[in-house]
């Protein structure tokens, strides 16, 4: 099955305003990495943090954050560092994330990655999740705890900002 939807991705209200998130329990089976059609309990979670006036959903498995949805999950620590969770069977390997961690690179960031806990992602400097219909969309509260300042932070915009121009650039 295939089709298609208008979307805006570059300018949209999301972006500028960030994501609330809330967490939730990962009910998945234990093999996230393969992308099937085993896709109800993501779109369960989507449902259930639209109820509770989220945009979104990150899960937890055991203690640490997984992936969001439909998407992965990124913290910046205090310190500037990228946390993002290892490749696993536990997340899809994204080819955002793979792109946007190139990136992260580019402007000589460090990147960690490793499993995050839910305390280290809401006293986060900054939080961001990336997929291909969101790109780098920042994220400025989790289970209603303000991430930063509670607005888009710098190097969030920088990464969006970077990627955004290497896929233009890779484009033409």
């Amino acid at each position: 099955m295939l089709f298609t939807q208008k979307k805006h991705v570059i300018d949209t209200p999301l972006v500028k305003r960030g994501q609330n998130v809330i967490t939730l329990e990962d009910m998945r089976w234990r093999r996230c990495d393969i992308k099937t059609v085993q896709l109800v309990y993501p779109c369960m979670a989507k449902m259930e943090a639209r109820s509770r006036g989220a945009d979104d959903a990150w899960l937890v498995r055991d203690g640490f954050v997984t992936e969001g949805s439909t998407n992965n999950a990124h913290i910046i620590t205090p310190a500037g560092k990228i946390v993002t969770r290892d490749l696993s069977t536990d997340i899809l390997h994204g080819i955002t994330r793979q792109t946007v961690l190139q990136c992260a690179q580019d402007l000589q960031l460090t990147v960690e990655e490793r499993p995050f806990t839910i305390e280290e992602a809401e006293n986060a400097a900054e939080a961001y999740s990336t997929c291909a219909s969101g790109l780098v969309s920042p994220v400025v509260s989790i289970n209603e705890r303000l991430i930063g300042s509670g607005r888009p932070g710098p190097i969030t915009a920088s990464l969006r900002q970077i990627y955004i121009e290497k896929c233009r650039a890779s484009a033409f």
